[in-house]
């Protein structure tokens, strides 16, 4: 398909480019999340993914243009030496664990480890709890998450449902500010915005039947 010139100066037309990775173990839903928020579109089977997947959505925010780009990266093991090469590109990393699979969120120190490893010094981490629709299998309490948030000066924690919308693009809106505040990024050589101050202090959500909806660190 051929688009015209000003079709592609529309869609280059953004003030901020962001990269953001995905990552996590196998089967957490990280696909579900990565689908919703760029289409809006649940579906309750997805086959696992291959190496990285690709995929963007535009922002608007404070009257700013933001261009998110989301890497969704393969779980598996096979597959990591792939998805590593990704890491130290990006401005931030999303790491996803399952509620209702114990062993998803014990593998989240590793997951850190590997952006601390490959990734840049000043990459942003956000952790999300996915799949709270699930709550009465629920096998990670959100405390439990708040804690390995501030152990490891992480961004924020919330917990999420792409079944449900719960929380989806309150993810990655969270995390565009975070990075409007941290980054100066000026396009195509043009001068800087300039960064912005910023308190970072962990937002943690945690939406659901008979819990606690918020704590900060």
């Amino acid at each position: 398909m051929q688009f015209s010139s000003s079709a592609r100066a529309a869609d280059e037309n953004f003030d901020y480019l962001f990269k953001i990775i995905l990552i996590g173990d196998s089967n957490v839903g990280k696909t579900c999340v990565v689908r919703h928020f760029t289409s809006g579109v649940y579906t309750e089977a997805q086959q696992n993914t291959i190496g990285v997947d690709f995929t963007v959505r535009a922002l608007e925010i404070n009257g700013k243009k933001v261009k998110m780009q989301v890497w969704d990266t393969a779980g598996q093991e096979r597959f990591r030496t792939i998805t590593q090469s990704y890491y130290r590109s990006a401005h931030a990393a999303i790491i996803a664990y399952d509620l209702t699979r114990r062993s998803t969120f014990e593998s989240v120190p590793h997951w850190i480890h590997e952006i601390e490893k490959y990734g840049a010094a000043n990459l942003v981490i956000m952790l999300i709890g996915n799949k709270c629709d699930m709550w009465e299998k629920r096998h990670v309490l959100f405390e439990d998450a708040c804690t390995l948030a501030e152990k490891y000066g992480l961004l924020a924690v919330l917990e999420t449902s792409a079944k449900e919308s719960k929380n989806i693009d309150e993810v990655f809106v969270l995390m565009a500010r975070e990075l409007m505040a941290r980054h100066s990024l000026p396009l195509y050589g043009e001068g800087t915005l300039g960064s912005l101050p910023l308190d970072s202090s962990p937002v943690l959500t945690a939406p659901g039947p008979r819990e606690k909806s918020q704590c900060t660190c």
